[in-house]
């Protein structure tokens, strides 16, 4: 089985736990709201697959950032939340030494369980768009746009802060190159592809409401 036909198993599976339990809170009357701000940092490994002639490249992105969800608890065991992210990563890639800060912007739904109080907590998350847009350098400026993909985390929590650790794998399917050498403009193409998958560590604080 190919690696796109395995991340598309891990979306599918997400989606469906998102949908069981969303069906349940509906059902459940000991339910609540929550919210849970936090700060990331991520630290990925990328690629960049280019069309013939050229030779594919591969980079890194690292950085801190925020993230934010909300959502709705079961009984305080099962949650299902919408998350949002905003970093501020460092973007490297070895086509031309690019070199650059970025700014990154993604979306998705998580579904999880948790230990009531203190305890062990689990999720997944399925990414529904996502935005990288590093800063020109040595002449080349893209934008990646139309990103999906997966995050699969864990976190230990301890009253309402929460330890975490997730990986994450992203795909970005459009590239807007708005600097080209000495040439500039604006042109959306679907025939550079970017992908990065790494790590996310993070402190959170989910509150119930």
């Amino acid at each position: 089985m190919g690696t796109l036909s395995v991340n598309r198993l891990i979306q599918a599976a997400i989606v469906m736990l998102v949908l069981n339990l969303a069906n349940a809170a509906w059902a459940e009357d000991s339910g609540g709201l929550f919210v849970e701000p936090g700060v990331t940092y991520q630290a990925y490994d990328s690629s960049i697959d280019y069309p013939a002639p050229f030779s594919n490249s591969t980079g890194e992105v690292k950085g801190f950032g925020l993230l934010g969800r909300v959502g709705f608890h079961i009984n305080e065991v099962l949650f299902v939340a919408g998350d949002a992210r905003y970093s501020m990563p460092n973007f490297k890639d070895s086509t031309n030494s690019l070199d650059a800060d970025a700014k990154e912007f993604d979306w998705g739904v998580t579904a999880g369980i948790q230990m009531p109080n203190v305890g062990l907590r689990v999720w997944g998350t399925y990414l529904l768009g996502s935005e990288l847009d590093p800063e020109a350098s040595n002449g080349f400026d893209y934008k990646f746009t139309s990103g999906s993909g997966y995050r699969i985390g864990a976190g230990f929590r301890v009253s309402i802060v929460s330890l975490n650790l997730e990986y994450q794998k992203i795909d970005y399917d459009k590239t807007t190159v708005e600097q080209l050498g000495p040439f500039t403009g604006s042109t959306d193409t679907s025939n550079i592809k970017f992908d990065g998958s790494g790590w996310i560590a993070s402190v959170s604080f989910p509150l119930e409401l």
